[in-house]
C-alpha cells in the first residue's frame, strides 16, 4: 500500500534530496579529479598527504553517488529495506565527513610545509628535470606573478653567475630577460610563490568547508526524511 497524505510529501522530498545528493556526489568526483590533476601536473606536489585529500574527495563522491541512487530507488518504490539501508549508509558518510573535517582542521598548518617542500624540490631539480616539469614551474611563476619559493634569490644556483633567473620570473617575459636580473625589481618579480599559493589554498579551503557544511545539513535532513518514510511504511504494513 502506498503512503498517503503528509508522508507522500516526505517521500517526494526524500527523492528530491537524493537527486541533489546524486548531483553532489558527481560534483565531488569531478572536483577531486581536477584537484588531483592540478596537484600532480601543475604544482607537481609529491607529498602523500596532499594527494590523499583529492583521493578522499573522489572516494566520498563515488559513495555519495551510489548511495543517493540507492535512496532514490528506495523512496520511489517505498521499499523499507532500501530506505533503511540508505539511512544507515548516509549516517556513516556523515560521521566520516565529520572525522575528515576534524583531521583537516588539525593538519591545516601543514599546508605551509607541503607548499614549501614541493616548491623547493621543483626549483632544485629545475635544470635537470623534464620539459614538462620546467613548463609547470614556468607556468606557475607566470600565472601567479612570483619568482622562487620565498624570493627570486632562491634561483641563485640556477646559473654559474648566480644572478640569473628563468625568463618566467620577468614582469615582461621575453627571451633571456632573466639573465643577470635576479635582484632587479623593475624587471623580475621579487616575491616568492610560497605565500601566494598558501593564501590561495587556504582561501579555497574555506569555501570547501562552507560547501561541506551545506551538504552535511542536507544529508542530515535526508536521514530524517528517510526515518519518517520508514515509520510511515511500517505503519501502512501494520494496518494491512
Amino acid at each position: 500500500m502506498a503512503v498517503e497524505g503528509g508522508m507522500k510529501c516526505v517521500k517526494y522530498l526524500l527523492f528530491f534530496f537524493n537527486f541533489i545528493f546524486w548531483l553532489c556526489g558527481f560534483a565531488l568526483i569531478v572536483v577531486g579529479v581536477m584537484v588531483q590533476v592540478s596537484l600532480n601536473k601543475t604544482l607537481l606536489i609529491k607529498d602523500v598527504s596532499a594527494s590523499a585529500g583529492p583521493i578522499v574527495i573522489i572516494s566520498v563522491g563515488v559513495l555519495v553517488f551510489f548511495i543517493a541512487f540507492f535512496g532514490c530507488c528506495g523512496a520511489w518504490k517505498e521499499n523499507q529495506c532500501m530506505v533503511v539501508t540508505f539511512a544507515v549508509l548516509l549516517s556513516l558518510i556523515i560521521i566520516a565527513e565529520i572525522a575528515a573535517a576534524i583531521l583537516g582542521y588539525v593538519f591545516r598548518n601543514k599546508i605551509s610545509k607541503v607548499v614549501q617542500d614541493s616548491l623547493t624540490d621543483m626549483i632544485n631539480k629545475y635544470g635537470n628535470s623534464s620539459k614538462e616539469t620546467q613548463d609547470a614551474v614556468d607556468k606557475l611563476q607566470e600565472t601567479w606573478k612570483c619568482c622562487g619559493v620565498n624570493s627570486s634569490s632562491d634561483w641563485k644556483n640556477f646559473s654559474p653567475d648566480g644572478g640569473t633567473v628563468p625568463d618566467s620570473c620577468c614582469l615582461n617575459v621575453t627571451k633571456n630577460c632573466g639573465k643577470g636580473t635576479m635582484t632587479d625589481a623593475s624587471k623580475v618579480y621579487q616575491k616568492g610563490c610560497h605565500d601566494v599559493l598558501e593564501t590561495f589554498i587556504r582561501n579555497n579551503i574555506q569555501w570547501v568547508i562552507i560547501a561541506a557544511v551545506v551538504i552535511a545539513v542536507l544529508q542530515v535532513l535526508g536521514v530524517v526524511f528517510a526515518c519518517l518514510l520508514v515509520k510511515s511504511i511500517r505503519s501502512e504494513y501494520e494496518v494491512m
